[in-house]
């Protein structure tokens, strides 16, 4: 005689009219391969949006030091210090060029990640041809 068939996670009638007990559903797989096309389209949207983020947070650390006055206190600090030798630390922490740097590292960020998550993807399927790939268990919450 063989026991009855139960799906996982259906409820398990108790002999005796006890409780009856939940069973949690349990499948373990195999990653075996990444597609480089969905790993880069991923990457490039996550980077952009980290760059988005970069840049918003030079524009607002900038407008915070400068309205606290932090670019003046440093220049008349070096002032005193040097000598007014015709150095202007304001225009080297112009906003324009600060924007512009904080531009430029967000656009190299953006090639760089992408192109690395990539090519993550390429090595990660060549490992997994070679040992199996990462097994994970999946479990179901009763």
């Amino acid at each position: 005689m063989t026991a009855p068939v139960v799906p996982s996670g259906a409820a398990v009638a108790v002999p005796g009219g006890g409780v009856p007990v939940q069973r949690t559903r349990r499948a373990r797989l195999t990653v075996t391969q990444l597609d480089p096309w969905t790993v880069m389209r991923m990457s490039f949207l996550l980077s952009l949006a980290f760059a988005v983020i970069t840049v918003v947070s030079v524009i607002l650390l900038w407008g915070l030091l400068n309205g606290a006055g932090v670019f003046g206190s440093v220049e008349r600090t070096v002032d005193d210090l040097v000598g007014s030798g015709g150095i202007s630390l304001t225009q080297y922490f112009a906003f324009g060029r600060i924007l512009t740097y904080a531009l430029t590292v967000a656009a190299i960020d953006v090639v760089l990640i992408t192109a690395l998550a990539t090519l993550g993807a390429f090595l990660y399927n060549l490992a997994a041809s070679l040992v199996g790939g990462v097994e994970i268990t999946v479990t179901e919450d009763p």
